[in-house]
């Protein structure tokens, strides 16, 4: 019985040695969310990227999702990459964001409020003070800068004011139209006489102005659109439910959180502001008016 008995603490004893020498494997980590963001052209690459990147830094802390950028070279590029690249979400334009939303079902989350405390902007067409064009009669025969066919201020307000002055087809009536690509270019080319018009968005118009005093004291605004929403995220509709809900919570909430302040700050903004479908009913509105079937527009520029 004895000896039994030592046999068994032995055995026992080995048992234990072995288990301090082979400790069970630590638990696997769940596999990382990553998420792709498109970035409309409104800036240069560089500046777009000192504005987004902090957010995309603020929004992983905040979610565990690893946001990665992508600046497409032009508007309408949103819309092929999220067939083509897998984009999970963009900041959309107004137009775009009309565009995305009828032809591949993306869905709208929250959008900035400026230091202004505005959610908005609006068109503008502008022309150099020296030109003598006030009207649009006056355009007869000139040079206009556009920006994208996919933007509003850029494209859209400009079809809406000729379609109200009885300007069925502006490419007749204009000496030549062309797209710039960014708002900046097309305020410059005006600026830098290599049109005679231009078309683009408030906030980038009054931007450069405070810049470049030149604006201001040549240039003079003809016609404004409506508001219509400012760039804002939306995302696909299939994105995972609970992290739809991670990303709007802690974009609603950046402006009360201390982490959150100086994101915003960077980026330019008081805080974000929950955005729906029914924000976008002008620029649909628009649409119809110039009868542009949204889902299948062609967007491309010609």
């Amino acid at each position: 019985m004895f000896k039994r008995s030592i046999t068994a603490i032995v055995c026992l004893l080995a048992l234990l040695a072995c288990s301090r020498q082979e400790p069970a494997p630590p638990p696997r980590k769940a596999p990382e969310t990553k998420l792709l963001i498109g970035l409309i052209p409104e800036r240069n690459i560089f500046k777009q990227i000192e504005r987004y990147e902090p957010l995309a830094e603020y929004l992983f802390r905040k979610t565990g999702a690893k946001v990665s950028l992508k600046i497409l070279p032009r508007y309408g590029n949103i819309i092929e990459n999220f067939r083509s690249s897998g984009l999970d979400g963009a900041f959309f334009g107004s137009f775009t964001y009309a565009l995305a939303h009828a032809k591949v079902g993306v869905e709208v989350l929250a959008r900035p409020v400026a230091l202004d405390n505005t959610s908005t902007y609006h068109g503008l067409i502008f022309v150099r003070k020296d030109r003598g064009i006030r009207t649009a009669g006056d355009m007869k025969g000139k040079r206009f800068a556009f920006v994208d066919k996919a933007t509003t201020a850029g494209y859209l307000l400009p079809l809406e004011y000729f379609r109200d002055h009885g300007i069925q087809d502006y490419k007749g009536y204009l000496k030549e139209a062309y797209f710039t690509g960014t708002h900046e270019d097309a305020v410059y080319d005006v600026l830098n006489r290599k049109a005679d018009i231009g078309a683009a968005k408030n906030t980038v118009f009054h931007r450069l102005a405070k810049e470049d005093p030149r604006i201001r004291k040549d240039l003079v605004v003809l016609a404004r659109s409506p508001d219509v929403p400012e760039n804002a995220l939306a995302l696909r509709k299939d994105l995972d439910a609970p992290m739809r809900s991670r990303l709007k919570e802690a974009l609603l909430n950046m402006h009360m959180d201390p982490d959150g302040k100086p994101v915003l700050e960077r980026f330019g903004a008081l805080r974000f502001i929950e955005t729906t479908d029914a924000d976008y009913a002008v620029v649909v509105k628009y649409a119809e008016h110039n009868r542009l079937n949204l889902a299948t527009y062609d967007y491309k520029n010609d």
